[in-house]
């Protein structure tokens, strides 16, 4: 059946050699709307497998993979698979071979080192970092990196190590909460060394990666290998360290490789959601260990840097993105980055495939889930930072006496929101603004009420503001 030039599949016309041409179809509306780099990176690396009563399966090519999926684009993949197959009702990505997601460092024709060998030559060792840096993320460079306050340290130092041709801080441990940017850091980090220095030999993993490589080891009773291929390399990175808290064998081991590769002045790069201090259930001597360079944390977003890593993101896919909608998302999603990318993901997605424009009203609309959850009661302190943050300008000087615009225009809609969004009176929304009288705060309405009826510009910022606080 079709709809313009849209083929619409029925479920029992479906079968495996169409789910692949549709697949083809699906993929070139992703490159269109999220960019090739994104394309390459993650959608590329499924293929459809079969279609059964509504559920799309999908095999991944590595847990990474999938992971990435399911976590960050299932509505975008479920979007753009129903433009072509309406009857999917939901879809599920799984690896193809478990087994094969996390092999015990491949050589370059693709079978395993036999047990015992634990002799890599020059050649093996480059192609085996050749494999390890296909895992990495083309996206996640210092280029595209969003640098402000709450990163910057975490930067400069990553960037330091990459730039060295001897370590500077062993380990280098990069903590902080979930998607602010740790992984990211990460990735540039090999990438840049990778193209700086060409001879050295990078090993990235995950902590569960890590521990999957040394249960097998132990289960084909191939430790050695393990361990020689391990130590090595010129620089291991571990990324989520905390998922090997409780694994008293694997931290074990753990403990003995980096002390090998401090020893014989080999990069250490970790990440983790907290630091060594802090870290549950890992060892008093590791936590130690991972104490000994240079501890770097990575702070919640600021209004500011969520901006600026919005106003990239929509250059880089090439989409014109309204600036009320920038800034409604940059105040509204601060939990962090992921979130906020997956939410811009969301609305580029449904405007491309529904062929609505991209407005704040629109914007509220498909995110109305996710701006829901993040809702809560309104206060005049809420009121009087959103001011701040839009606005630009500090707390102090909304609360001042300071009669220039660029402050009594932001303190007049403060003081009408408050009226007008919480049940305060005019006293004490005036004791709240620095100790002014009730006739002030009544100017101060009245003034907004007329310059919203008669100024587009002025109206604008109202609503918006008022969105911020009430979606």
């Amino acid at each position: 059946m079709q709809a313009g030039n849209i083929v619409i599949l029925r479920e029992s016309d479906v079968e495996h050699n169409t789910l692949e041409k549709t697949w083809e179809s699906v993929l070139r509306d992703i490159t269109k709307t999220l960019g090739p780099g994104c394309c390459q990176s993650w959608f590329s690396q499924v293929v459809p497998h079969s279609f059964t009563d509504g559920v799309l399966l999908m095999h991944a090519t590595k847990r990474l993979v999938k992971d990435r999926l399911s976590s960050q684009y299932p509505e975008e993949l479920l979007l753009f698979w129903r433009k072509y197959l309406p009857q999917v009702s939901s879809i599920e990505v799984v690896v193809a071979n478990p087994d094969a997601d996390c092999p015990l460092l491949p050589s370059s024709s693709g079978v395993e080192h036999e047990p015992g060998n634990a002799n890599v030559d020059e050649q093996s060792a480059n192609n085996e970092t050749a494999e390890q840096c296909s895992l990495l993320d083309k996206r996640f460079t210092f280029d595209n990196f969003i640098v402000g306050k709450p990163n910057e340290f975490a930067y400069a130092a990553a960037l330091r190590v990459a730039d060295s041709d001897k370590p500077q801080f062993n380990p280098l441990f990069l903590y902080g909460g979930v998607g602010l940017g740790k992984t990211h850091l990460m990735h540039a980090t090999a990438w840049k060394i990778r193209t700086n220095h060409t001879k050295r030999r990078i090993m990235y993993l995950s902590a569960e990666q890590f521990m999957y490589q040394f249960i097998r080891s132990l289960r084909f009773k191939d430790t050695m290998s393990f361990k020689a291929q391990l130590r090595s390399v010129d620089v291991l990175m571990i990324d989520d360290f905390q998922f090997i808290g409780g694994k008293e064998t694997t931290q074990e081991e753990f403990f003995h490789t980096f002390n090998a590769l401090v020893d014989n002045n080999k990069q250490v790069v970790i990440s983790a959601d907290k630091s060594p201090s802090d870290l549950e259930n890992i060892g008093d001597r590791l936590k130690s260990r991972l104490g000994w360079g240079l501890v770097a944390d990575i702070h919640p977003t600021t209004y500011e840097l969520r901006l600026g890593i919005l106003q990239s993101k929509a250059e880089l896919l090439n989409i014109d993105i309204p600036k009320d909608v920038i800034e409604f998302l940059s105040a509204k999603i601060t939990s962090n980055v992921r979130e906020l990318e997956g939410a811009l993901n969301r609305i580029v997605a449904q405007a491309s495939l529904v062929g609505r424009a991209i407005t704040l009203e629109t914007t509220k609309e498909v995110l109305h889930d996710l701006i829901r959850s993040n809702e809560k009661y309104v206060t005049m302190e809420d009121i009087q930072q959103r001011t701040c943050d839009l606005f630009r300008i500090k707390m102090s000087d909304l609360l001042s006496n300071r009669r220039q615009q660029a402050f009594s225009k932001p303190r007049q809609i403060a003081m009408f929101l408050c009226k007008t969004l919480t049940t305060k009176s005019l006293l004490e929304i005036g004791r709240k603004f620095g100790g002014r009288d009730h006739t002030t705060v009544m100017h101060a309405v009245k003034k907004v009420q007329e310059l919203y009826a008669t100024d587009s510009e002025f109206a604008h910022d109202v609503d918006v503001l008022k969105a911020l606080l009430t979606i």
